[in-house]
């Protein structure tokens, strides 16, 4: 006959509510802090509102009226070492953060304000409203801010997409041998994100200092918790990850301080992530200055039920029932927070001349335009003084190498002079190097910094995000093949990429992602993409492609140089097997950012290739009777090319030809096409020729994944009909 046998989680899950004896027993300190936090906060964002609905804030303006609790409650407990990053509507925790910081004896709640919390309110709302002295300089806005050196790391525009940087933080606190932590704060729409639940996995499984945050305000936008998920209660999700769990009355701010002590205890002791759920209430819509009621999905009620337990309210209670502040007191406090307020609205506005009864930010407060792409990526200065060496400037002995093992070799070289560089990926950990061998031997070598990742190229991508932005670490990502960085495309494209940018352009990112090509692999449509167009297309990336040993070894040695997140492309069939020379004894090189390199002068055409290109383009050149000048780009990103080079052979052939080996729907081809046709149009006897594969990705068939790929014959036709049709080819 079957058997059961009842189940429960290995971590608890409790709901924590207060009672009359905690607020006794509550420190009155702690209790005026809190409130001079709530209030300011409070202030704050009512300005925000203002500003808002006099069409003075450009964008969004998403109100954490209501919510305050749960931010000023949690950050409370934590130091400035305790690192934090949060959601869209992430101003009442950013500024809870940096209250704490600038603030750290507390808050004397009967007291005029000091010059450093009105420093924080002024540069908070100019950076909310676009303006110079903001903390971003006004790139960030309402949804992006960020104080890096107090431990505000950022606020995230997507849903979900800061959750994964905090496991970053963790992991390097953890590994710096500090007991500080990590607290992510997301809303209940982002705990149906993948990248969240990939995320909680991963820390449970490294056992990482993290807390997951959930601001439940019961509405994702219009939809309620109840639509979205089948267990409302979202705390739950913790425990099938084996992390113990809270659930709290968000608006109750003692209770979330004493459930984040709670949690910081067990993340502080060294036993993994923590998870609390705040119920809190938005009081206005997803943005703006209107109630949910105005939109038709709440109603006015439930809207009065919710204000009727207002955080400022509550903790107002419980100071004048035990006497800590009277009544007076309070709305003194109150008063005192809307007129700082007001004071620094007003520094920064002016009446506008051309709207009667108007106003407007004072013309001297708006950051430079002509400074817009200022901060995309770094201006190299960390290469100062560095050793290039090209290839056919080597004078000693030479040693002949497999692609592969150069691979190996130059990283492990790396590793032993470098302590802060991390390796992290998919069985990079195993397999006695990948399942290429690509990293064969740092495992052993360096147990502590070769990471074997579960299958979560978002969770990995975004935790190595983290690391990088920390800055203490320089993490190698390893993608098995090139279509997974659609995977992790959030990750890499609207994180890792943007975020120097969009915080102003103040931190580096040093971060390498090495991808692997896996065109004439066997592996079908989802394993074969060239990613190059792919990555060019965002800005922040800079991307390498090195066709020989020699030039990889000094690709990957610029790469974990730079300051800025590079992509190093790898091809696996047809580069990781071929030989080539490099230095005897020499793994030290660098190639220089920004450089091509010509494999072969010519008159008639010039060739730009790159990659497992470049020896076909080098035999077409060769068997077609074209003197075609074959230039190697190797650095690809826009910002990176080596245009010179370029120039000098366009002048002398006035012709071109793009050759790539991959789809001609994700095309490098087709970006850089453009660009020469703007620099160099008058130089052209012909439009700029493009050999590419076809539109359909490789399938597993090996006749047809040759058919869908260029080759030698594909480039020798291309060459014929450019170098002696006046109208080119394409």
């Amino acid at each position: 006959m079957t058997t059961t046998k009842k189940l429960t989680p290995a971590s608890p899950w409790v709901e924590l509510r207060t009672t009359t004896k905690d607020w006794d027993a509550a420190d009155p300190a702690l209790l005026t802090t809190m409130a001079a936090q709530l209030h300011l906060i409070r202030a704050f964002e009512e300005t925000v509102l203002d500003l808002a609905g006099q069409k003075l804030v450009n964008g969004p303006a998403h109100s954490s009226i209501g919510q305050e609790g749960g931010a000023v409650g949690s950050i409370l407990p934590l130091t400035v070492d305790d690192q934090i990053n949060g959601s869209h509507r992430g101003h009442h925790q950013f500024l809870a953060k940096a209250f704490t910081a600038v603030q750290p004896d507390g808050f004397d709640a009967k007291s005029d304000f000091s010059e450093a919390v009105r420093s924080v309110l002024s540069r908070s709302l100019s950076e909310i409203c676009g303006l110079k002295d903001g903390y971003c300089g006004g790139r960030g806005g309402s949804m992006h801010l960020q104080w890096k050196e107090i431990g505000a790391m950022g606020t995230n525009a997507i849903v979900g997409g800061a959750v994964p940087f905090a496991t970053g933080f963790a992991w390097a606190d953890t590994h710096a041998k500090t007991d500080a932590v990590s607290v992510t704060y997301f809303g209940d729409g982002a705990m149906n994100i993948g990248s969240v639940l990939e995320s909680l996995n991963l820390a449970s499984a490294w056992s990482l200092p993290v807390c997951f945050f959930v601001e439940n305000n019961q509405y994702a936008v219009s939809t309620t918790v109840e639509e979205a998920t089948g267990e409302p209660r979202l705390s739950a999700r913790a425990l099938g990850f084996n992390i113990p769990s809270w659930r709290v009355d968000g608006m109750d701010p003692l209770a979330v301080h004493i459930a984040m002590n709670e949690a910081l205890e067990h993340m502080r002791a060294g036993r993994g992530p923590t998870m609390i759920e705040v119920d809190v209430y938005r009081y206005f819509h997803q943005n703006g200055p209107f109630p949910g009621s105005a939109f038709g999905y709440r109603d006015r009620d439930e809207e009065a039920d919710w204000r009727g337990r207002d955080p400022l309210e509550a903790i107002g209670r419980h100071l004048t029932r035990r006497g800590i502040l009277t009544d007076v007191e309070l709305a003194d406090l109150r008063s005192r927070a809307k007129t700082i307020m007001s004071s620094v609205s007003d520094e920064m506005l002016e009446p506008d001349p051309e709207r009667k009864g108007q106003q407007r930010f004072k013309l001297d407060l708006w950051p430079d335009p002509s400074a817009i792409d200022q901060g995309i990526r770094g201006d190299l200065s960390e290469f100062d003084g560095s050793r290039y060496l090209e290839a056919h400037e080597v004078t000693g002995a030479k040693a002949q190498v497999r692609f592969v093992d150069a691979v190996a070799e130059v990283m492990s070289r790396r590793m032993s002079e470098d302590e802060r560089i991390v390796v992290l990926g998919e069985d990079v950990h195993k397999l006695n190097g990948g399942p290429r061998g690509a990293t064969k031997g740092l495992k052993d070598a360096y147990p502590d910094r070769v990471l074997g990742t579960p299958i979560s190229e978002a969770a990995f991508s975004g935790l190595a995000g983290g690391m990088a932005l920390d800055g203490r670490y320089r993490p190698v990502i390893e993608l098995m093949y090139a279509d997974f960085v659609w995977v992790a495309a959030d990750q890499l494209f609207n994180q890792i990429g943007k975020a120097r940018h969009m915080f102003g352009g103040h931190h580096s990112m040093p971060l390498v992602m090495r991808i692997k090509v896996g065109t004439r692999t066997g592996y079908g449509s989802q394993h074969s993409m060239d990613p190059a167009g792919i990555m060019a297309s965002s800005a922040g990336w800079r991307i390498v492609a090195p066709s020989t040993p020699h030039d990889y070894i000094g690709a990957m040695n610029a790469a974990l140089l730079c300051e800025d997140p590079v992509a190093v492309l790898e091809h696996d069939a047809d580069l990781y097997r071929a030989e080539g020379e490099i230095p005897e004894g020499d793994m030290d090189f660098l190639l220089p950012v920004g450089s091509a390199a010509v494999r072969r002068a010519g008159e008639a055409v010039t060739v730009l290739t790159y990659l497992s290109m470049v020896a076909p383009c080098l035999e077409a050149a060769e068997t077609s009777g074209v003197d075609a000048e074959v230039i190697d780009l190797r650095w690809l990103d826009l910002a990176s090319i080596d245009w010179a080079t370029i120039e000098e052979s366009i002048i002398k052939t006035n012709r071109v030809l793009i050759v790539e080996q991959g789809s001609r729907q994700t095309s490098y081809g087709s970006l850089l096409a453009d660009e020469i046709q703007r620099r160099y149009f008058d130089w052209l006897d012909a439009p700029v020729a493009r050999i590419s594969g076809s539109e359909s990705s490789p399938s597993i068939s090996k006749v047809l994944e040759e058919a869908a790929l260029a080759g030698t014959a594909d480039v020798v036709e291309g060459l014929k009909r450019l170098a002696y049709d006046a109208e080119g080819a394409d």
